[in-house]
């Protein structure tokens, strides 16, 4: 397992330049708070990890870093916590005062992207799919405005940290699994899996099996992966010459920043939502067939009406 260690290695170097540039906010929090939270890991997590890793020939602190009060809070958990807040207070502050007659701008921003989701959900899922759009507004809001953060003084975006990309990934992930299972039973959800001709089912469900099992991590890595190279990009290029390019330098890659802000949220939402709408079938599905007959049948009626006449 060197190549666990390595990695290992590799994460607590990255852990230790981290450590360098934590927001005042963070050491705020861990000022306060940390020593509680390192007490609380050393006596129910710590020995836990140290176990599971020592079957690895690594450590807890190789692969997290050093426990300390002053870093036992992450910074990613931190910010994270605050993109929920910020999330709730960016809402309500375009919401404002809901008026049909003349809405303000804010009103009409946030309308617009309830819009833009809503339409989504009916044109990927179908009509039915408009009652998930709690968790994939939730999903789209919270995503965008951990990607935004970034781009502003005292704070960092959340979503480059793999830990808060993998939670997101996996809460997709079971999301779309209850939704399945609660919709069609757990039988029926894994027989999907096998596709709808039996001769190959034995060939098909253990691929689409492990590619459900990998979709967590896709979504986890390509978000983490664009906005981790977005930040670094941009922090390289502006510590090339500090005395110009510091403050010149972001002015023109941060409409860059903000356009992989939303690319990202919408390939996530964009995949949620393709996932869901493999799981859900709406009652038009389930009655197709009926409505399909019941036409043949007004119409043959109209026909036998027409004809009356005639035969008279």
């Amino acid at each position: 397992m060197f190549w666990l260690q390595e990695a290992a290695e590799k994460t607590t170097e990255h852990a230790g330049e981290s450590a360098e540039h934590v927001p005042i906010v963070v050491q705020f929090v861990n000022h306060y708070f940390g020593e509680w939270a390192y007490k609380f890991e050393m006596n129910y997590t710590y020995p836990y990890w140290t176990k599971f890793f020592a079957k690895f020939h690594t450590t807890p602190e190789a692969v997290f870093g050093p426990y300390t009060p002053e870093t036992a809070i992450p910074w990613y958990t931190v910010m994270f916590v605050i993109a929920c807040i910020l999330s709730v207070a960016i809402i309500w502050i375009l919401k404002g005062q809901l008026s049909e007659e003349e809405p303000g701008y804010g009103q009409q921003t946030l309308e617009l992207g309830v819009l833009a989701i809503r339409s989504m959900l009916e044109d990927i899922i179908g009509p039915h799919g408009l009652q998930y759009f709690p968790v994939v507004m939730t999903f789209a809001v919270l995503i965008l405005v951990s990607n935004l953060m970034g781009l502003f003084p005292l704070f960092m975006s959340p979503t480059a940290a793999v830990s808060v990309t993998f939670a997101l990934g996996l809460s997709s992930f079971l999301y779309y699994n209850w939704v399945g299972i609660k919709e069609n039973g757990l039988v029926g959800h894994v027989k999907h899996l096998a596709g709808p001709i039996w001769w190959i089912a034995p060939l098909i469900f253990p691929i689409e099996l492990i590619s459900n099992f990998i979709r967590p991590f896709s979504l986890g890595i390509r978000l983490f992966g664009n906005m981790f190279a977005d930040e670094k990009v941009s922090g390289t290029v502006a510590g090339l010459y500090p005395q110009i390019t510091h403050w010149i330098i972001p002015v023109f890659i941060m409409p860059l920043g903000i356009f992989v802000a939303f690319i990202q949220t919408f390939v996530f939402v964009l995949l949620s939502q393709l996932y869901l709408s493999e799981v859900s079938h709406g009652p038009h599905d389930e009655h197709e067939e009926h409505d399909a007959a019941t036409e043949h049948d007004q119409l043959q009626n109209e026909r036998e009406e027409a004809m009356v006449p005639v035969l008279t």
